[in-house]
């Protein structure tokens, strides 16, 4: 069955393998869910990401939950803010801060997907895709 919002699933797949503690939560793929998979890892959120192909060759996206030693979640929470409905956009000097620095923006750039502070980094505005924390 297609989903309207792939991103949107993709988050609440992962919020809620965290709420009941699942080691790992798996979905299927898209180029734009791998690369946020790739940021997910790059900030310690999560502990690794695999792509897995099925004997009919549907590729499904594999996620290892990160938590603390004594059970703590490394993710917090996780909020889709640009949807299918209404895309929210920022500029350069626009783009959100999460939590003060805590936590992070994904961004979508003409050059890819990247968090909020490698966007002011580079001078790169563009759609807000959702904040992690």
């Amino acid at each position: 069955m297609p989903v309207s919002d792939p991103i949107a699933d993709m988050l609440t797949r992962i919020r809620n393998a965290n709420i009941v503690y699942h080691d790992t939560v798996a979905m299927p793929s898209s180029k734009m869910k791998v690369e946020l998979a790739l940021i997910l890892k790059q900030e310690g959120y999560i502990r690794d990401y695999e792509m897995v192909t099925d004997a009919k060759g549907f590729k499904t996206l594999k996620l290892f939950m990160k938590y603390m030693p004594d059970k703590k979640k490394v993710i917090n929470g996780l909020r889709r803010i640009s949807k299918p409905g209404l895309k929210v956009y920022a500029a350069k000097d626009e783009l959100p801060k999460v939590l003060n620095g805590l936590g992070i923006a994904v961004i979508s750039t003409s050059s890819g997907l990247m968090t909020d502070r490698k966007a002011r980094e580079m001078g790169l505005g563009g759609e807000v895709v959702c904040y992690v924390w």
